[in-house]
Formats: C-alpha cells, sequence, structure tokens
C-alpha cells in the first residue's frame, strides 16, 4: 500500500499492529483498501500495511483508537463476519467510549457478551447507547427508548422481539405506531384499511424482513404470531404473552399512551420507541411519550434509555445533520 494520509497536528506517535493470519487481510482492509482510508479519514492517522504488519502514525490517542478499530475488526474477519462501511463506521465510534475500552478489545479473544440472535443474523452493538439499550432489552419488562432517527432504536426493538419469538419465550409480536402522524385520520387514503396503514407501517416490516427469512414473516403474520397494527387497534385488549413494540410513540398524547401502557399483560414486554424531539402532534398539545417518561422513569421494572447523534449508525453526515438541526440556528 502506499497512500499518504495527512496526520493530526501535535506529538506523533508510531504503533505496529501485527495480525497472524495474512490471508485475512484483504477482508480487512476492504476493496481498495476502503476500510483503512476510513480509518485515516476520521482519525486522522496515517496507516502503512507491509505484510502481515501494519503501522499505523498520528497523534497518540488518535493512533491507539485506529489500532482498537483495526484490532476489533480483525476479530469479526476471523468470525467470518462481513466487513461493511456500517461496521467500520460503528467500531471508530465506539472506540472514542472509555468505558467500552474493555468489551472493544475483548473482541480479540472472544465474541461480544451482548448481541442478538435471529433467524438471519446475529447482531452486536454499532454504537456506545446501544450498549445498555440491548441489555436492557433482554432484561427488563418495559423499556423506553428515546433518541433521534438511525439510533437502532425500533430495529434492535424488533430484533429482540424475534430473538424471543423463535425461542418461544413469547408467544406473539405486536408492533405498532400511530398512523398518519398522530391523527390516525385513514379514511381519505385509497384500499383497504391494510392498503391504508401498511404504508406508516413500513418501517417495522422492513426490521422483520432483515431479521427473519421472508416466508417466515409471511407465514407468522398469516397465523397470528406477529400482528402489525395502528395504534387505535389497541384499545380494550390485554396484551399478554407477547413482545410489544410502540413505534413513533412521540406522537401519541397522553391519553393513546395511558392506554397504550395499560395493555401490558403477564409474561410480556412493552417497547416504547420514539424522538421527543420530531414531535407531529396539531397544537401545543403535550407528546405522550414526553409525559410518560416524566410520570415514569423512577417505576421499578421500568428502564429509559436515551440515544444522541453519537449513536447514529446511518451514513456519519446524519449524525451531522441531527447536531446541526439541535444547535443554534444561525
Amino acid at each position: 500500500m502506499a497512500r499518504k494520509a495527512q496526520a493530526k497536528a501535535g506529538d506523533l506517535t508510531r504503533l505496529e499492529v501485527d495480525f497472524d493470519k495474512a490471508h485475512l487481510l484483504n477482508a480487512l482492509f476492504g476493496e481498495f483498501d476502503r476500510n483503512l482510508v476510513a480509518i485515516e479519514n476520521r482519525l486522522g492517522v496515517y496507516i502503512a500495511a507491509r505484510g502481515n504488519k501494519v503501522q499505523i502514525e498520528g497523534e497518540a490517542s488518535a493512533a491507539a483508537r485506529a489500532r482498537d478499530v483495526l484490532t476489533s475488526l480483525y476479530s469479526r474477519v476471523m468470525r467470518g463476519e462481513d466487513i461493511e462501511t456500517g461496521v467500520v463506521e460503528a467500531a471508530i465510534a465506539m472506540s472514542d467510549e472509555p468505558t467500552l475500552t474493555g468489551i472493544v478489545r475483548k473482541e480479540e479473544r472472544s465474541p461480544p457478551q451482548v448481541m442478538i440472535r435471529t433467524r438471519k443474523k446475529t447482531i452486536v452493538p454499532r454504537s456506545a447507547g446501544q450498549v445498555p439499550y440491548m441489555e436492557s432489552l433482554a432484561r427488563d419488562e418495559m423499556i423506553f427508548a428515546l433518541g433521534p432517527a438511525g439510533t437502532g432504536k425500533t430495529y434492535l426493538a424488533v430484533a429482540q422481539a424475534v430473538a424471543m419469538l423463535i425461542t418461544g419465550a413469547v408467544d406473539r409480536l405486536i408492533l405498532s405506531r400511530p398512523a398518519v402522524e398522530a391523527g390516525e385520520h385513514l379514511g381519505f387514503l385509497p384500499g383497504d384499511m391494510k392498503e391504508k396503514v401498511d404504508p406508516y407501517l413500513r418501517p417495522l416490516y422492513d426490521a422483520l424482513y432483515d431479521t427473519l427469512p421472508a416466508e417466515q414473516v409471511e407465514r407468522r403474520i398469516a397465523s397470528g404470531e406477529i400482528e402489525i397494527a395502528p395504534l387505535a387497534f389497541m384499545r380494550g385488549r390485554t396484551l399478554a404473552e407477547a413482545f410489544v413494540i410502540l413505534d413513533e410513540a412521540q406522537n401519541t398524547t397522553p391519553a393513546q399512551m395511558k392506554m397504550f401502557l395499560t395493555r401490558f399483560g403477564m409474561n410480556s414486554r412493552m417497547v416504547i420507541c420514539g424522538d421527543p424531539k420530531q414531535v407531529d402532534l396539531p397544537g401545543e398539545g403535550m407528546s405522550g411519550l414526553a409525559d410518560a417518561v416524566s410520570r415514569l422513569q423512577d417505576v421499578e421494572g421500568i428502564s429509559v434509555n436515551r440515544f444522541t447523534s453519537a449513536d447514529v449508525v446511518r451514513h456519519p453526515l446524519v449524525g451531522r445533520i441531527v447536531d446541526a438541526y439541535e444547535g443554534p440556528h444561525a
């Protein structure tokens, strides 16, 4: 590799990493060394590969982060995992978390301690905020997940629900969200009820198809094991032996949220996801999500997980867009 990156100003450190399986390095580096380029650009270091050794030059903290990212990605390659762009970006983001240093370096020896296994993939944390959230999904009965789009709130909840469904820990998976923003006025849309509400529930379908084979999704929906319905359909029910997810919860009213939360039944789990800063309710009414969190955050058995733009696992630009919108406007 003959490529030069601009290192940050300041005292420079040179680190060397020796990888024992040279035949895996093509997968580690990526096509045209794109993974190395991404690490260089994000951390401001210079990386040179010769044989099975990699030299990293840059400021001490940046060079150490680059080393941790490379060793973390190498352990994934050894386990046969694909190194996609999102995985590289997530590894870079997590390397900046001091509390996660032990988790990142443990990957050199063993798989991550926090993971969700589904029929199609094994999911591991891709940001600092996802680690306690995934722990909470496996442990707590009612979980609130608050934060911007792209942080994995709903996706991880669906993955955990699928994992519990296929192991028999729950009998049903129920996915819901307020339809047509908060009003749920569906009459003006063409088609039958399913055709009216499906466009608003599409993100939930997408997460299902990413974690279960398509034929299983269709079969389980047909049998009633998986139900996808607008929030209004929850009224009057008791949801027992079920994993229940409410998405876009910021667009509920306090009355709707109370109705939904009181559907909670025996041997169930409930996850409420939303972004308190993206409320589409008309007028000045309080969001049911904000109201519920303020009332329930100290109640035993309920956990509240908050994400920030640092936890966005989509394109890095999405995190910067979130910061720009949440910061002062010129």
